[in-house]
């Protein structure tokens, strides 16, 4: 008998958390304001880390009062760390302190790709999942065989080569649902059409701000911007996260192209952003969904201008302020909600895979014998277990927070 007890992430996007048995399959937070967390009161002996974006990661030292053992890729433990520590520091009520952090930091242990190891009886193994540097999709065996996608991506970035798809034998299938029923623009064209926005902007003497997530997104605006010859400003934490990630060229598909962008950027020191302002400019900033961050400074000086924009590079969760940005032209400074006068577009560089990309993922691992599957991560997670009932001809179910199933 196993149980699984979703305890987050279920017919929304954010704060991802999934318990098997007594292991942990991340224990992130949404990003919403205020920020929400997964169901509390589980006590796991295990905990594994899919990738380090904070909503899959951005609770999981609230879990040390059982002293779990935590694992992870090693890109995502440097990540894990540097995003979790800046987390503490700037959150007004951070759910953790640094006692709980310095207990995650001692406990984890890296893992390296199709490296196999055995927790609680199970047998586990970790596979590329394309989504950012050291993303894993988690293979677990033992009387059931469970894979759990996290977030998930087939096709090439600049910055990354698509997920592994050919998994082991597989009995239930929990996969990510985000961009379940739209299809991705064609990279290149989006590209190409980025950069036409950009130069646009500069041209007519404005500034472009490029809200992107410091992991992976950043990085991988960079070399778009290298690619076609654009020299931009990065500000927060993507520069140093992109350091880091230069450091693990076995995670990245081109780390000398990687190296070349961070070193063409230009750093925006401390103290010097207005400077940043006096002449037109494009500027790659923290946060991704304009909740604090950078990209607040230089909106709060340039929301009444109109030849500027704000370009968004990826998704908008709902209930954030670049979503709110995007759908009503409005935003909150902190202090004040403002009317943009600024254009606001959305690129969308994400690195989820798309319908087609999902639907391939069921369908692959259905052929290795899933008989059950969950949709999670996803606000039509519905829709999507309906299609894999019809479609796919297995079982298919989009869980609630709080359902627990057993198998």
């Amino acid at each position: 008998m196993t149980v699984i007890n979703f305890l987050g992430g279920c017919r929304e996007v954010g704060r991802s958390a999934i318990m098997v048995d007594s292991v942990v399959l991340d224990y992130g937070m949404k990003p919403s304001d205020p920020p929400e967390f997964p169901i509390n009161g589980v006590f796991p002996t295990h905990v594994i880390i899919s990738h380090g974006h904070l909503d899959h990661v951005g609770v999981a030292p609230n879990l040390m009062d059982s002293d779990p053992t935590i694992y992870m890729t090693p890109p995502t433990k440097e990540l894990s760390h540097i995003l979790l520590k800046d987390s503490m520091n700037i959150m007004e009520m951070p759910p953790y302190g640094r006692r709980e952090f310095r207990q995650f930091e001692s406990n984890s242990q890296e893992v390296d790709y199709e490296e196999s190891f055995e927790i609680a009886g199970w047998d586990v193994t970790l596979y590329n999942a394309g989504h950012i540097p050291g993303s894993a999709a988690v293979h677990m065996s033992k009387d059931v065989r469970i894979l759990y996608t996290g977030d998930i991506k087939l096709e090439d970035t600049n910055l990354l080569e698509g997920a592994d798809t050919f998994y082991p034998e597989t009995d239930i299938l929990i996969v990510e649902s985000t961009y379940f029923g739209v299809d991705h623009p064609d990279r290149k064209e989006l590209e190409k059409a980025f950069i036409e926005s950009v130069l646009e902007t500069l041209d007519m003497g404005g500034h472009a701000i490029i809200p992107a997530f410091a992991v992976g997104r950043t990085q991988e605006v960079l070399m778009i911007l290298e690619k076609y010859g654009v020299t931009a400003y990065v500000d927060g934490m993507g520069r140093e996260v992109g350091r880091i990630l230069s450091n693990y060229p076995d995670y990245l598909k081109n780390a000398r192209h990687l190296r070349k962008a961070i070193k063409k950027a230009i750093p925006v020191e401390r103290g010097k952003r207005e400077e940043v302002l006096k002449e037109p400019a494009a500027i790659v900033t923290t946060a991704g969904m304009l909740n604090g961050g950078p990209a607040l400074f230089y909106i709060s000086r340039l929301y009444n201008d109109e030849k500027s924009k704000i370009i968004l590079t990826g998704y908008q969760v709902e209930g954030t302020n670049g979503e709110m940005a995007l759908e009503k032209g409005m935003i909150n400074l902190g202090t004040r909600l403002v009317k943009l006068k600024m254009k606001v577009e959305q690129y969308d560089f994400s690195a989820h895979g798309d319908d087609k990309q999902l639907k391939e993922v069921v369908r692959r691992v259905a052929n290795r014998g899933a008989e059950i599957a969950f949709a999670v991560h996803g606000e039509e997670t519905e829709a999507f277990a309906e299609w894999i009932r019809e479609e796919v001809g297995i079982e298919a179910y989009a869980p609630k927070n709080g359902d627990v199933y057993v198998i």
